[in-house]
């Protein structure tokens, strides 16, 4: 279910995504060059992947039809009511945990904080934002979604604070830019690899 919302993500929507990278890029590009300032790969790519991930996490909040029930406003009533394990269980509760965990990894690195507060009031701010849009545009409010997505976030804190020692541990070479760069660039071939071998065919056909 949860990869089956990815590729909805995508093929519906890789024409956006296409335009949105050219067009982010050139800006990237022409403000670098006019503002004579150097060109990091690694960094620009981190932005690139926050700004995509808030572009997809857009259309999964807005558009993707996911409600399965009424509104909820007690807490954990709608975590506990699903079987573990179940269709359900995979989509409303761990696919609502999953969907923040890059939200905390992309917030707690640009905070730069090890102290998880700021990165909770953005998170809490941001989710309770989509629940009351989602009440206005005739889906469902679930307090069980807010709950979940603060427990993504959180993970995702944990997620960068274990990479931000895991780079203070290793060598010095590895904290270099050209080493982040090489990091970096193998990361985007495998998933791209692996991406194009799995369903961008699928997609654009």
């Amino acid at each position: 279910m949860i990869q089956k919302t990815l590729e909805n993500a995508f093929s519906e929507n890789y024409p956006m995504i296409i335009i949105f990278t050219i067009v982010i890029i050139t800006m990237r590009i022409v403000y670098l060059i006019v503002h004579k300032e150097k060109f990091v790969f690694y960094k620009e790519m981190f932005v690139f992947a926050f700004l995509l991930y808030s572009l997809l996490l857009f259309y999964v909040v807005t558009f993707q039809d996911v409600n399965y029930g009424t509104n909820n406003f007690i807490p954990f009533h709608e975590i506990f009511r699903y079987e573990f394990g179940s269709v359900y269980f995979l989509h409303n509760v761990l696919g609502n945990i999953i969907l923040f965990v890059p939200f905390g990894y992309f917030v707690s690195h640009i905070m730069a904080s090890k102290k998880p507060y700021a990165m909770f009031i953005i998170a809490i701010i941001t989710s309770v934002v989509i629940e009351f849009t989602q009440l206005k545009i005739g889906r469902t409010f679930d307090v069980d979604d807010i709950i979940l997505n603060l427990i993504g976030a959180f993970l995702g804190y944990i997620v960068y604070l274990f990479i931000d020692l895991l780079e203070r541990k290793l060598p010095p070479f590895f904290s270099t830019n050209l080493a982040k760069n090489i990091f970096v660039i193998v990361m985007i071939v495998l998933v791209s690899l692996l991406y194009t071998k799995f369903t961008f065919w699928g997609i654009v056909r």
